[in-house]
């Protein structure tokens, strides 16, 4: 295999978590069991320094149809808007009707929050149904995966590019990005939002590791990239959601001045050695106590006679779930609230998706899964937690985000 930013051959296993299926293919009770394994290795590049999967599931099979939407949780919408009016303030200060292209557009969540400050929007999503579900809530959507072509065809320049989560995911990387250079104007700005590897493993989240995110990458491994193609960091900042998440603001060379804020980022990254092959052997070691830690709490849960519920069935708890080899026989069911997911079941572990206001039953315990979301989490569940109800987090990202 070569990289999949710099093409060296020059690669290395670090990380190793066994066969798994695709954790967002969640399961009817006539699939139960027949769902395809592949790999879940990460490489490290000793060439560029960038993390990266082994192997591909086909786009077509993980993006052309899924049951993910961001409109689901209140705090990532409140991100979304806090971004679109961040980005409307600093890049659009003469208020005109100015255009923006989401790229993975999902249920047009993002774009929404665009429209209502005045923007002209266009959502490029990939999986039929969140695009229908977009483009019905008035949301102009297009159908299509995202690539120089797809960029070609829309033939127009846009003054902000927006790529929130997805840009880790591209099978077609070379081709996104160049098609994102193409399609921006001259004083544009590419706003990219990417899980960021440092804070992954600063918060031993290797849950945030699946098959939809084939890239893991730094500063340093993005601005490789981004450089490859012309185009040129100026600034960025850490946001909490998701653990710990990178929103970089990107442009043509020279057209910004790079920001302070940036450069300390930088530095910190530098001093902390997170780009050494070193940090990914320690926080290999770090997943496999967490393996043992994990199933020692809900083995001793089950002998105690304490009944567990999963909170939130997100693609990175399958994950988890099926390297700890963790089922039914540990955890009741899967608390959800996103609809598209009634009545399926968990990939690999099969365990049974509930939605979360049709269960009157309250467990012991709630293994929390949807760990990102812990604060909006707590709060919504608070008079559970009064009553002593136990809601067990497994990953804890750092509160100092």
């Amino acid at each position: 295999m070569k990289c999949r930013v710099c093409e060296s051959e020059n690669l290395e296993l670090v990380i190793d978590l066994g066969e798994q299926p695709w954790c967002n293919h969640f399961l009817t009770k006539e699939e139960v069991g027949k769902e395809p394994y592949y790999p879940l290795h990460v490489l490290y590049c000793h060439h560029c320094h960038t993390s990266q999967l082994d192997y591909t599931v086909k786009k077509e099979i993980m993006f052309g149809d899924h049951t993910y939407l961001s409109g689901v949780t209140k705090s990532l919408s409140d991100n979304f808007r806090k971004i679109a009016e961040e980005v409307t303030e600093r890049f659009n200060a003469e208020n005109k009707k100015h255009r923006v292209l989401d790229i993975g557009s999902n249920d047009g969540t993002q774009l929404k929050h665009y429209q209502q400050l005045g923007w002209e929007v266009l959502g490029v999503e990939s999986s039929i149904t969140t695009a229908r579900i977009a483009t019905e809530s008035g949301v102009p959507t297009m159908n299509a995966f995202f690539n120089m072509e797809t960029m070609q065809r829309i033939g127009k320049n846009f003054d902000v590019i927006n790529a929130a989560g997805v840009f880790f995911h591209l099978e077609e990387l070379h081709s996104v990005t160049r098609g994102i250079k193409y399609g921006l104007a001259e004083d544009g700005v590419f706003v990219v939002q990417f899980l960021y590897m440092k804070s992954i493993m600063e918060n031993d989240a290797f849950d945030q590791i699946y098959h939809e995110h084939l890239l893991y990458y730094t500063l340093e491994t993005i601005q490789v990239l981004l450089g490859k193609y012309d185009l040129e960091m100026f600034d960025a900042y850490l946001s909490p959601m998701h653990g710990g998440q990178m929103v970089a603001f990107v442009g043509h060379p020279g057209k910004r001045e790079r920001s302070d804020r940036l450069k300390k980022l930088e530095a910190a990254e530098k001093e902390s050695r997170c780009n050494d092959i070193s940090a990914y052997r320690a926080f290999a070691e770090r997943i496999r106590k967490m393996k043992t830690t994990n199933i020692a709490f809900l083995e001793k849960a089950k002998q105690e006679g304490k009944k567990v519920f999963g909170m939130g069935a997100p693609v990175k708890g399958n994950t988890m779930l099926n390297y700890f080899k963790t089922g039914t026989d540990l955890i009741s069911c899967l608390l959800e609230k996103n609809k598209l997911r009634k009545g399926l079941y968990s990939p690999g572990m099969h365990i049974p998706i509930l939605m979360e206001d049709e269960v009157n039953d309250i467990p012991d315990i709630y293994y929390v899964l949807a760990w990102n979301f812990k604060k909006e989490i707590l709060l919504n569940n608070r008079h559970l937690v009064e009553k002593g109800i136990e809601f067990y987090f497994p990953v804890n990202p750092k509160e100092s985000l």
